[in-house]
């Protein structure tokens, strides 16, 4: 037997993720529920479409064994003429990021507000729409440039000025999109499930360890493909990763330097200053440890030649003990920030009366 940090590691990881995936009955509509925050959606370019009749489905995180990974883009052939794609989307619920997936309906319903892209701003569709038992195309939302399709138009597709690359909807950092009435609507009519080849294609993805988040730090290696299940041929790469994706920890920024006060501090403040301090120099001394750690575990991995699905397990514990890290970190510098609640200002009493009547005036007479 093994006896190494990655050893004990491995051993550990079933444990680890039966925590992270917890089942969730409290809506129909979750699938599963995880305890760390999706990456950002990646910036990538569209595939060509394939063939007149096809719809777009974007890309997304989605969770496996090994942490989030990457559910390419793909052009799909819809299970009917007149039905739209809502694509699935992460939502914060009591404490836990839950996954609401995806759907196939007559109109788009509510998707967290996160812009896919494409046509999928954060709220409804502007890539296309059913005539005639036919699919019209926005050019500004389709790569049909190369395509011989006839039933096309343009339309200026509305995007944020400032693009958004989140992709969950509310908790700490998320969204704050909330649905529609008509959006309410279409949550409670009929929907149709994702196709076999849309969850063929979901499942192909998730054996491929270069499409972990962990292991591209949110740049896949495949963003986008012309077809489900097809990463080989006609496949496009994301350009860049739509935000930090922080996997190690040395890749966190270094604590803030605490500010000196403008003009000699008081005793508490020159106390609350030293006690700063020395929070971020402990705070500091642990990111250089689990770095150190982490670094180690690389060396082991490579003296070992592990293969990939044994590094994206690694990778996928870093990110874990990283976030951890930064979040418990966080916390503690804001409770030593928090000011210290002020006691009430105290309240005079009233004088209690006399427990023995006072003397009389000299010169009065006793009554009795």
């Amino acid at each position: 037997m093994i006896k190494t940090p990655i050893a004990a590691l491995l051993l550990a990881m079933p444990l680890a993720l039966g925590a992270l995936a917890l089942p969730t009955t409290a809506a129909a509509q979750i699938e599963f529920s995880v305890t760390i925050a999706p990456p950002p959606i990646p910036v990538y370019e569209q595939p060509e479409i394939p063939a007149p009749g096809y719809l777009w489905v974007p890309g997304y995180w989605y969770y496996g064994p090994y942490g989030y990974y990457w559910v390419p883009g793909t052009w799909v052939e819809p299970p009917s003429v007149g039905l739209l794609w809502t694509p699935g989307y992460w939502g914060w619920s009591q404490g836990f990021f839950a996954w609401n997936p995806g759907y196939w309906a007559p109109q788009v319903g509510f998707y967290g507000g996160v812009n896919y892209g494409f046509g999928y701003a954060g709220r409804g569709y502007e890539g296309g729409y059913w005539r005639d038992n036919r699919f019209w195309y926005n050019r500004e939302a389709n790569n049909v440039t190369n395509v011989h399709i006839q039933n096309v138009y343009s339309k200026t597709v509305i995007n944020n000025v400032t693009v958004n690359h989140i992709s969950y909807v509310g908790g700490p950092g998320g969204l704050t999109a909330q649905p529609t009435p008509e959006e309410q609507r279409v949550a409670h009519t009929h929907h149709t499930p994702p196709t076999p080849g849309q969850l063929q294609h979901r499942e192909k993805a998730a054996a491929r360890p270069e499409l972990v988040a962990s292991v591209n730090h949110g740049k896949p290696e495949i963003a986008a493909t012309a077809k489900p299940g097809n990463f080989e041929s006609h496949a496009i790469g994301a350009s860049r990763a739509g935000g930090p994706v922080p996997v190690h920890a040395r890749e966190l920024p270094k604590p803030e330097a605490v500010q000196a006060a403008p003009k000699p501090p008081s005793n508490a403040e020159a106390d609350s200053q030293r006690q700063q301090a020395a929070l971020q120099a402990r705070h500091q001394q642990e990111r250089e440890a689990l770095a150190q750690m982490q670094e180690r575990d690389h060396a082991y991995v490579n003296q070992q030649n592990a293969n990939a699905q044994m590094q994206a397990a690694i990778e996928h514990q870093h990110r874990q003990q990283t976030e951890f890290l930064q979040q418990r970190q966080a916390t503690e510098m804001q409770g030593l920030r928090a000011p210290a609640p002020q006691a009430p200002p105290p309240q005079h009493a009233p004088t209690p009366p006399p427990q023995h009547a006072p003397a009389p005036p000299r010169g009065e007479p006793t009554k009795h």
